[in-house]
């Protein structure tokens, strides 16, 4: 008993000297590091932290965190480029192509991208820090990133146009802060972060005259171009045959090509003949839906009866739970190569996503660690792998239409994607419907590029992959950076 009046001293001494819980605003650590990337020695200094939101007043409303990645053992900064990077959901933070592909640290995982133990982080030695200057940032309620103002209205962060009008702001006072302007500057945005960045390309241009001369699209979403009806429905095929040649689960004939040979066989069939026949609907003959049915089975995994009861049209989420039915697995949603278990084997859609659960083993004690230990931020703060974002406003989406206007007022503009062919979420032919779509014009098809690999919406994950990403990006930054004096003008 005489012990417990110190304790209640001391608990009550600590609840008294206890600080909220809060983001420290404007306020950053710095480190400095070296490293090796493609052979080459690299000296580069880490800055992370906090840089205000403000509003229309100069009254702060929030706090974007962000880390920002700088060689200190160069010349001529003005020509070295600016790479900057957004994750997706809306409401996933930074830390994907942070800690997995671009950045100068990577997960601890396998060379296919699976978790392994210990858990944590080591040396990217394909990592883009060569090349250029990278930032990541995390909007506002991902990664570190809040909101200070209880009075601050949710719709000023939470939706297309919002997130793309605050985030060209801030970005115009980073860039001013860290005297950036002079560079070549890119925008690299994966998943709903494609959404983003298109918006950005023309927000930047015509609200902060800033000029973009790249932007890269990581497993794009539609980004405000239709492809519902007859077209949707359709395009799902080529990423069914990916997903069963990879599981084993297509005819012999196809199984014994490679991927390379039987995909380009599959979007041509899908173009001339499936997405025909589904405008049909259901004035399609029989004998026709027959025969596609058939054709659809032998591309697909799928029985030619399942394709049936579905009219043609079956559900990627049926495709993730029905492709390993028999065997008792799901495919993942984001990464069809990765297997699930379900609680039973009827079903239309799997329990989980097998991927994602996977990624987050792997990914989140790892930012955690990074963060505190290697970048030396310290905060207690949780790290929002995904954000508290919602509802989030998709209305007046004209991202597509405003990346292909900011394209034809600057002429330096080029965009490049890539698609992992195993993802079924954003699906690289959708990828591909969608560049196609972009300028109806056909007048800027050279300044676009189309990158494919053998992994999933990350595809970087996979070791191969995440070389040969790593390369594109640099060949990108190469290709679309002018010479000295070169004049921008058509």
């Amino acid at each position: 008993m005489k012990y417990i009046p110190i304790f209640l001293s001391l608990l009550w001494g600590g609840y008294l000297c206890g600080q909220d819980r809060s983001i420290e605003i404007d306020k950053v650590a710095t480190t400095q590091h070296q490293t090796i990337i493609k052979g080459q020695k690299i000296a580069f200094k880490a800055t992370t932290g906090t840089q205000p939101v403000w509003d229309e007043a100069g009254k702060t409303i929030a706090a974007v965190h962000y880390t920002y990645y700088e060689r200190t053992d160069i010349d001529r900064k003005s020509m070295h480029p600016l790479v900057i990077s957004f994750n997706g959901g809306p409401g996933s933070g930074s830390v994907w192509m942070h800690l997995a592909y671009t950045g100068p640290s990577i997960l601890k995982i396998d060379d296919e991208g699976f978790p392994v133990q210990p858990y944590g982080i080591k040396t990217n030695p394909y990592s883009i820090l060569d090349v250029a200057d990278i930032v990541f940032v995390n909007p506002i309620n991902t990664g570190f990133s809040r909101i200070t103002d209880p009075e601050a209205k949710r719709e000023t962060f939470f939706g297309v146009n919002a997130d793309i009008k605050y985030l060209a702001e801030w970005l115009n006072t980073f860039v001013s802060r860290v005297n950036r302007w002079e560079s070549p500057k890119y925008l690299i945005g994966e998943s709903y972060g494609t959404t983003r960045v298109s918006g950005l390309a023309l927000e930047l241009q015509e609200r902060q005259w800033m000029y973009l001369n790249g932007v890269i699209l990581v497993s794009p979403t539609g980004i405000g171009i239709d492809r519902s009806g007859p077209v949707g429905a359709a395009n799902d095929l080529p990423y069914f045959t990916a997903t069963a040649w990879y599981h084993g689960k297509l005819p012999k004939v196809l199984q014994e090509k490679d991927l390379d040979e039987i995909l380009p066989e599959v979007e041509a069939y899908t173009l001339d003949k499936l997405i025909p026949t589904l405008a049909k609907g259901g004035f399609v003959s029989m004998e026709e839906k027959q025969s596609v049915a058939q054709q659809m089975a032998h591309y697909s995994g799928l029985s030619k009866q399942t394709i049936l009861d579905h009219n043609l049209a079956v559900p990627a989420s049926f495709f993730w739970k029905d492709l390993l039915r028999s065997e008792g697995h799901t495919v993942g949603r984001l990464d069809s190569r990765y297997k699930g278990i379900d609680s039973k084997n009827a079903g239309t859609r799997p329990d989980y996503n097998s991927e994602l659960t996977s990624w987050l083993h792997s990914f989140t004690p790892a930012v955690n660690y990074y963060y505190k230990n290697v970048l030396n931020y310290q905060t207690d703060i949780k790290y929002n792998m995904f954000g508290p974002v919602h509802p989030w406003d998709r209305s007046n989406n004209h991202t597509g239409e405003n990346l292909r206007q900011a394209m034809a007022e600057n002429p330096y503009l080029n965009v490049m994607i890539q698609s992992g062919f195993y993802d079924g979420a954003t699906q690289y032919f959708d990828a591909k419907y969608t560049m196609w779509q972009i300028d109806p014009s056909g007048r800027l098809k050279d300044r676009f590029r189309f990158k494919g690999y053998r992994s999933g919406h990350m595809m970087y994950l996979r070791k191969e992959d995440l070389i040969k990403a790593n390369d594109d990006i640099r060949e990108f930054i190469k290709q679309s950076t002018p010479t000295t004096g070169q004049p921008a003008k058509y």
